[in-house]
């Protein structure tokens, strides 16, 4: 059969060669393009090329390279043979794999980022090096593949050589063809309705008829809906799951905003002269007017700014859902005990004791609870009976008394009194012969002794014996804030603004107050924002308490030995539960003034605390054996009576150990 050619195919190839000429030039530019860049990028001249035909024969002869190469690089293996096992499993191993030999391939040491980045500085053909991760080594890409990942990005064949617009060839000889090349009638199929669908769409039918298949309902539109409804409840505009929240509604107009108010709405004209006087905050926004009809109303000037306030509000602030609890108030407070339970409880005056010229500055309560020290600014230390208020006994002492302290053991009636910078030691003549012999000999001293600090040769503290007082003194440097005894009476410290007794630790900060340990060999020290507490024995800091007040004034400890209160300047009063934390368990505000003492009852779950106020407050304060069960702390009673002395009230407390009665120091 010959082959019959129609000027419709000569125009068709005309057209192929042309785009296919074109083609092989597009190539040719590219080649030459891509060549110049290899050059420039390898340190090499692109201006050493005289003419176009240089250029042609470099790109033939890389073509000839290409075609003669036998790519041995594609055949060879990869050197690591660990197969399709995930590299994540030798992160922390020293080796990335193994080679066919079974040896292991040790990872190289990677270079920084800055390290890397010079080197990319000076080698001109690192852009084209690629780091192998699962061979772990740096593979240098040629020219070739380069040229091949350029024409892939381009959207073009990989190799030069394919023309995508080569003339068509034609399988078929139509020359002298009348026939088709297939002459077959249409089957019968194509007119006769499949039973295959009708099988199929009987299945359908059947099955929505039982109610396996279902079909959405058309969501039928609301014909009516609530002009100044709540459109909380819509659904379509909480979309992507997501809260709806609908804006505030816009207050509604009122009898005021009405063109013909009552008269009780409408303001009179003094009223509308004083609206010119207040803030423009508090001013009214709307001033009701009458009129006589809706045709005489003009139109309100802040209309069109209310509605950009009000697209303002919409568009910029955000809202957000609050839930609101209906709580009743008194369930949230703490049910107490009735304080008729917690009877006996100080609740009035009982006994005053009448003798000192000046405010009372300190007392203190012997041992057994029959006797009580007391001591004075006008240079007085007096000895009272509790029951009765009869004055036993009295020193003068010649300086203002700071403080007094009773030695706890029975037996030892010793007083220990502060005045300026000495401490003195006095022999209070109570009890037996047997026991006042003891005393006497307690109390002489046959030679001078004194205290020297191994840094300084100036020494601390000197005892020198009394003879007017027939007792002890201890001289210091500097003035004696306060003394506190050891329970067993053998020990005593002293706290003053330098350094005045031999202690084993450093302190950090100023200390105010300083306290034993009821049972234990542990002392407290609190300085102005914290409460230390040291170990004796061991000579170490076994808790530090943060009380988190502006400056501590006084602390006291609780007969069991567990719980310590903090009295402060600020009028706070802070009790600790050392088995819980080192942070307060209950922080009270109580006095409006400074606190200036602290105590706790020696056998009644009682404590009080005194202010500059001339108040004293009583608190019930229970602490269970059972470590799960919080301590109670009940405030009680306030007891007032006394009068401020240079803006003083009361400077301190005492607590007598056989009666359920709190004395406070009176001005």
């Amino acid at each position: 059969m010959a082959k019959v050619k129609t000027p419709l195919s000569d125009s068709l190839n005309k057209k192929k060669k042309e785009k296919s000429s074109e083609h092989l030039q597009e190539e040719k530019v590219d080649d030459q393009q891509l060549h110049q860049d290899y050059d420039s990028a390898d340190g090499y001249d692109s201006s050493h090329n005289e003419s176009g035909e240089e250029i042609e024969g470099r790109s033939s002869e890389s073509h000839q390279g290409i075609e003669e190469s036998d790519s041995s690089e594609d055949e060879v293996a990869p050197r690591n043979t660990i197969g399709d096992v995930p590299l994540e499993w030798y992160k922390e191993e020293e080796h990335v794999g193994y080679d066919i030999a079974g040896k292991k391939i040790k990872k190289k040491v990677r270079q920084d980022k800055l390290d890397s980045f010079l080197a990319s500085a000076d080698d001109s053909k690192n852009w084209r090096k690629i780091y192998d991760e699962y061979n772990d080594e740096e593979v240098e890409v040629t020219k070739s593949e380069t040229r091949l990942i350029r024409r892939l990005l381009k959207g073009k064949a990989p190799h030069a050589e394919f023309d995508p617009y080569a003339p068509y060839v034609d399988w078929f000889k139509w020359d002298g063809a009348k026939n088709p090349l297939s002459n077959a009638p249409e089957p019968k199929r194509r007119f006769i309705p499949s039973k295959w669908e009708s099988k199929k769409v009987v299945e359908y039918v059947r099955a929505i008829r039982k109610g396996l298949i279902k079909f959405d309902k058309p969501k039928e539109e609301p014909r009516f809906y609530l002009l100044w409804g709540d459109d909380s409840s819509t659904t379509e505009k909480a979309g992507h799951g997501l809260a709806y929240i609908p804006p505030p509604k816009a207050k509604l107009p009122g009898h005021e905003e009405s063109y013909n108010p009552s008269l009780e709405y409408i303001p009179t004209q003094e009223e509308i002269n004083s609206y010119q006087l207040m803030y423009e905050e508090d001013r009214p926004k709307f001033i009701p007017r009458r009129f006589l009809s809706l045709r005489s109303v003009p139109a309100y000037e802040n209309a069109v700014k209310e509605s950009f306030d009000r697209c303002l509000d919409l568009y910029l602030c955000p809202r957000a859902r609050k839930k609101r609890i209906n709580i009743d108030p008194e369930s949230l407070k703490p049910k107490l005990p009735s304080r008729k339970d917690l009877k006996p409880y100080p609740v009035t005056c009982y006994l005053e004791y009448k003798g000192h010229k000046g405010a009372v500055m300190s007392i203190s309560t012997e041992g057994s609870g029959q006797w009580i020290a007391s001591g004075s600014i006008d240079g007085t230390v007096r000895i009272w009976e509790v029951e009765t208020g009869r004055c036993l006994r009295a020193w003068e002492v010649g300086e203002a008394v700071h403080y007094v302290a009773w030695n706890p053991l029975p037996s030892l009636h010793i007083l220990a009194v502060s005045m300026g910078q000495d401490v003195l030691l006095l022999n209070t003549g109570l009890g037996n012969d047997e026991e006042q012999k003891n005393i006497e000999q307690l109390l002489h001293l046959e030679t001078p002794g004194s205290m020297d600090d191994p840094g300084n040769a100036i020494s601390i503290v000197s005892w020198v014996q009394d003879d007017k007082h027939g007792g002890i003194r201890l001289k210091h440097f500097k003035t004696v804030s306060s003394v506190e005894w050891h329970r067993k009476g053998d020990y005593i410290s002293t706290l003053s603004k330098r350094l005045t007794q031999r202690i084993p630790f450093k302190l950090h900060g100023l200390p105010v107050s300083s306290t034993f340990h009821p049972t234990r060999s542990i002392f407290f020290i609190s300085t102005k924002k914290n409460v230390r507490v040291y170990d004796l024995l061991k000579q170490k800091l076994v808790k530090k308490l943060e009380t988190g007040l502006r400056e501590v004034s006084s602390i006291a400890i609780h007969p069991a030995g567990d719980n310590v209160i903090v009295g402060s300047r600020e009028g706070k009063l802070c009790w600790f539960d050392m088995d819980l934390s080192s942070q307060p368990y209950r922080i009270l505000k109580c006095h409006p003034k400074d606190i200036n003492n602290v105590a706790f009852h020696r056998s009644y779950p009682l404590f009080a605390t005194c202010s500059d106020d001339c108040t004293a407050y009583v608190f019930h304060g229970t602490v269970y054996s059972d470590l799960n069960q919080n301590p109670l702390i009940v405030p009680l009673e306030i007891l007032r009576g006394h009068a401020s002395t240079n803006g003083r009230g009361s400077y301190g407390l005492q607590v007598p150990s056989k009666a359920a009665l709190v004395i406070y120091r009176w001005c």
